[in-house]
């Protein structure tokens, strides 16, 4: 049985594991330190056995001692030896302790954040886009997004690899641990509320399938899906995608036009490029005088009605209506 997602939120790169390992070399270090006061000292001490004070006795009453055990089979007689225990001895029991109750804290408190953290964004996630599938694919369109202006946190990653997730929760993403297939890990993702859907895994059956999942469970959200199989395309438009990639295709298309008209590349890839040179985007129609145009500054490449593309002959005879939706050509604001 598959384990329960998580929700793995960006967070400042912490070594942990070092930190608790300093600490604890650190405690090691006062054991040994008061070892060694009561080895150097051992003239002072005398054992309930009678015999000499060795470097293992030594080591096994620093040990009762830093915690606080105590059995009294090695006691302090001798006043120079009282006083390495007040002086030495008990100020290294008390850093041991803390070391110990601040370590257990810290801990704790990490955890109690987490889990808070988590709650806070459960609540208020909202309007965001879920990546199914972090690999080369879904990694693209993450920087795409937000290159074009998208937060980094309102962007969820969701892949099976958690090697992958943590690649996403450093570039500030939120990251979900799981298949994205599953409805119960949908539903960490906050699809219910979600804008928009990427479905970009490596496999163009688990595509269809996560398809199915994501539109059952909202129906109205924008799914784009990518393909790698053009048999499989008409799958994903029939299992709810609103817009299918074929990403064999148009990387194929990309290489016949660079072998032909490299320069044309050189322009798609300004265009793909949100912050290079120009860009495609849509907007909506402005209106001049009562009458719905295209934007100053940017070259009509579509106009779209109710979803159709509108025919050259009606852009022409400028027929647009503010409803209508405008792919416009344009210098990026940075570029």
């Amino acid at each position: 049985m598959s384990s329960a997602p998580l929700i793995e939120l960006p967070h400042p790169a912490r070594a942990p594991f070092a930190a608790v390992a300093r600490r604890i070399g650190f405690a090691a270090a006062l054991v040994v330190f008061v070892a060694l006061v009561v080895r150097i000292g051992r003239d002072g001490y005398i054992d309930v056995t009678g015999d000499d004070i060795g470097m293992l006795d030594a080591l096994y009453y620093a040990s009762v001692t830093v915690t606080t055990t105590g059995y009294g089979d090695i006691s302090a007689v001798s006043e120079g030896a009282r006083a390495a225990t007040i002086l030495l001895i008990t100020p290294a029991r008390i850093l041991f302790l803390i070391l110990v109750v601040s370590t257990t804290v810290e801990v704790l408190t990490e955890q109690s954040r987490i889990l808070l953290a988590r709650r806070r964004w459960r609540k208020s996630v909202n309007d965001h886009t879920i990546i199914c599938g972090f690999g080369a694919t879904g990694r693209a369109a993450a920087a795409d997004l937000v290159s074009r202006g998208i937060p980094p946190e309102s962007i969820v990653a969701v892949d099976n690899d958690a090697g992958a997730i943590a690649d996403a929760t450093a570039a500030g993403l939120v990251g979900i641990v799981g298949d994205a297939s599953r409805t119960d890990v949908l539903e960490e993702a906050s699809i219910a509320t979600a804008r928009s859907v990427v479905v970009a895994p490596n496999r163009d059956d688990t595509a269809v399938l996560i398809t199915l999942t994501a539109r059952e469970m909202n129906p109205t959200t924008h799914i784009v899906a990518g393909g790698r199989e053009q048999e499989n395309l008409h799958l994903l438009r029939q299992g709810g995608a609103d817009e299918v990639v074929d990403a064999t295709a148009a990387v194929g298309r990309m290489l016949g036009l660079g072998a032909k008209d490299p320069a044309a590349v050189r322009v798609l890839d300004d265009l793909l490029d949100a912050n290079v040179g120009l860009e495609l985007v849509e907007v909506a129609p402005v209106m001049v005088d009562g009458r719905a145009t295209t934007p100053d500054g940017a070259s009509l490449v579509a106009a779209l009605r109710n979803g159709e593309r509108l025919s050259p002959a009606d852009v022409r005879a400028e027929r647009l209506e503010p409803d209508d939706r405008l792919v416009v050509m344009r210098q990026t604001s940075t570029g």
